[in-house]
């Protein structure tokens, strides 16, 4: 073939337009939830879970504070009943007849020439 046979067949070559091949459009996957939706979720999620664990450790501190109460109160009773009774013991022990008998036991006499009265 010549020169210019060779440069019509490729004239022509190039002329005739590719087959058209159906494009193709592009996988789109459905997803249930985006990116950004999940992590919102697990923030959500992560943000409930603290505070449900926050409250749980509060509400033993209160429990534990409350039983300290208690037992503070309890022991402040006691320690009441037990000022009672030596408040009893006391005024018991202070009597005059007692006083009496042991300055007797003692061997002191209640001598009343001696007594002054001060006002």
């Amino acid at each position: 073939m010549s020169n210019l046979a060779k440069n019509y067949q490729q004239q022509t070559v190039d002329r005739v337009e590719p087959a058209i091949q159906p494009q193709r459009k592009p996988r789109v996957e459905k997803r249930l939830f985006t990116l950004g939706e999940k992590l919102l979720f697990v923030g959500l999620i992560a943000f409930a879970s603290f505070m449900a664990i926050k409250i749980i450790a509060t509400q033993a501190s209160i429990y534990e504070v409350n039983k300290d109460i208690q037992k503070l109160e309890q022991s402040i009773q006691t320690q009441q009943k037990q000022n009672n009774n030596l408040d009893v013991q006391i005024s018991e022990q202070k009597t005059y007849d007692r006083i009496l008998e042991k300055a007797k036991q003692a061997g002191l006499d209640l001598n009343e020439e001696n007594i002054k009265v001060v006002e």
